[in-house]
């Protein structure tokens, strides 16, 4: 089975969870610049991370299916589950806004992090695993730093909200610093997949 069902599919739910993460956005009640801080202020900056996060896998999804050119039974399942996980930031993202960051929320928003950095390397293994190992994705994704790396920090975070300053919000902050590190680790171009695609395009 080719992949551009499975893209076009993936590309539609990921545009609807963006849509709803926007929609959760409240209207200032005034006409102010105060009255949107006041109101959407917390709402805008959430926005903004999980839509970077939203962007972030929509990108590293579109470049890894370059280098795919049939999919069968299991990629198709493990997409699912990665889009699943992605399904559920604008519940997660909401939450933790309305709380006004308390520990319990943003330890789900992290969980909710991880299960999506979880499912998007079972699609990648089992990709690789369909292709070979001497697949081009295999040798695009070479060691992965950045993917062995996202899990520590994730893991860091959760662990910040869960024990540190429960009365207060040191440890929640600790835990979105973490969130916020690993958007900005994934945020910065990586051209391992560019150049293998190029290669990949060139020999073919």
């Amino acid at each position: 089975m080719r992949t551009s069902r499975l893209e076009a599919f993936s590309d539609g739910v990921l545009a609807i969870i963006i849509t709803i993460m926007v929609l959760e956005l409240r209207v200032p009640e005034g006409h102010e610049f105060s009255d949107l801080i006041h109101a959407t202020g917390i709402g805008l900056l959430t926005y903004l991370l999980s839509f970077v996060y939203v962007g972030i896998y929509w990108n590293n999804h579109h470049h890894m299916f370059h280098l795919v050119r049939q999919v069968r039974g299991g990629v198709l399942w493990a997409n699912l589950a990665l889009l699943f996980c992605l399904s559920l930031f604008p519940f997660t993202t909401a939450w933790m806004d309305d709380s006004r960051f308390e520990p319990t929320p943003v330890v789900i928003y992290g969980l909710n992090l991880l299960g999506a950095a979880i499912a998007y390397f079972v699609l990648q293994t089992v990709i690789i695993r369909q292709q070979g190992p001497e697949s081009a994705l295999r040798r695009a994704v070479g060691t992965d730093i950045k993917g062995k790396v996202s899990p520590v920090f994730y893991l860091a975070g959760i662990l910040s909200a869960l024990v540190i300053d429960r009365s207060g919000h040191v440890g929640v902050g600790i835990a979105l610093a973490c969130f916020v590190i690993v958007a900005i680790l994934w945020v910065v171009p990586d051209r391992r997949i560019d150049r293998v695609i190029r290669e990949h395009e060139a020999q073919g």
